[in-house]
């Protein structure tokens, strides 16, 4: 490899990660890859990727490694047996996992002279490379900011969260309790369309106009809630358990699955057990917030 041109490494080939080291290639970087499946190498290879024939040598190429697999299990069991290979190496581990497994393979790696930069990446496969996507990073500042144009090959914008490595975990597992609950609840307007014999295209206007709505109720609370201000001069929650009832009893006339309106029924009959009833409907997130010690 010219010693001129940037180079990185990277570890795990599943559609992310392909992408990233496509990624590269097309900003003109040496690129090495391993995968313990060598076959999805292929098409990466063809285009004058490197594929090393083992972890221990992937890590050898290059000081920059970037660590596209499951979960940190994962990592361990790829990283683990070529361990004696991380000195000297920064780990861009952007594999998906809990804040505090993030924090814990950043000691890990640390111990084997390596150092981790935690990324949380917000799009999919499709969107690595776009300057408008984004990431979350967070470790040591001075390695991030050394790094920065590699990072910027990824997603266009990155957003260093702060020195915990367990910081860009967390902001990443808040965006997918937002999105996976967001799906699901699109699945289920599709389920109670579909009783009432419409097709997903029938409800899509209003289902996007609905999502549209949000980011102005978010903005709105947000003080609130900070403030800890739950009066209910807007809304008021015993209103609000009266709209999720009918929406339970709606989709139960309809003999579709009730089980996730019949837990947003329960989360708002907890409120008002819990005297919240004259209050906002956001009094509800103090039922959720972890217990005060």
């Amino acid at each position: 490899m010219n010693s001129t041109t940037p180079s990185v490494t990277v570890i795990g080939l599943g559609p992310m990660g392909q992408a990233m080291a496509g990624a590269f290639l097309d900003r003109g970087y040496d690129v090495t890859v391993w995968n313990r499946t060598a076959a999805r190498a292929d098409a990466l290879v063809a285009r004058g990727a490197v594929l090393a024939p083992s972890v221990k040598e992937a890590l050898a190429a290059n000081e920059l490694v970037v660590l596209s697999l499951t979960d940190y299990d994962a990592v361990y069991a790829a990283l683990g047996p070529a361990e004696g290979a991380l000195d000297g190496r920064v780990l861009v581990n952007l594999s998906s996992d809990t804040p505090e497994k993030a924090r814990a393979a950043a000691r890990w790696a640390a111990e084997r002279g390596a150092v981790q930069l935690t990324g949380g990446v917000t799009v999919p496969p499709s969107g690595i490379g776009q300057a408008e996507s984004s990431t979350f990073y967070s470790g040591p500042r001075d390695v991030f900011d050394r790094h920065r144009p590699a990072l910027e090959v990824i997603t266009g914008r990155t957003d260093h969260r702060g020195e915990d490595p367990g910081l860009a975990a967390l902001m990443y597992q808040i965006g997918m309790v937002m999105f996976w609950t967001s799906m699901l609840s699109y699945w289920q307007a599709i389920a109670l369309a579909d009783a009432n014999g419409l097709k997903a295209a029938d409800v899509l206007p209003h289902a996007v106009e609905t999502a549209h709505s949000l980011p102005g109720f978010f903005a709105f609370y947000a003080e609130r809630v900070d403030a800890g201000r739950h009066t209910g001069d807007v809304d008021r929650l015993a209103m609000g358990t009266a709209s999720v009832e009918h929406v339970l009893h709606t989709h139960a006339d309809a003999g579709v699955d009730t089980a996730l309106p019949a837990a947003v029924v329960e989360l708002f009959r907890r409120g008002m057990d819990a005297g919240h009833a004259a209050d906002s409907f956001s009094s509800l997130v103090e039922l959720l917030k972890k217990p005060a010690a």
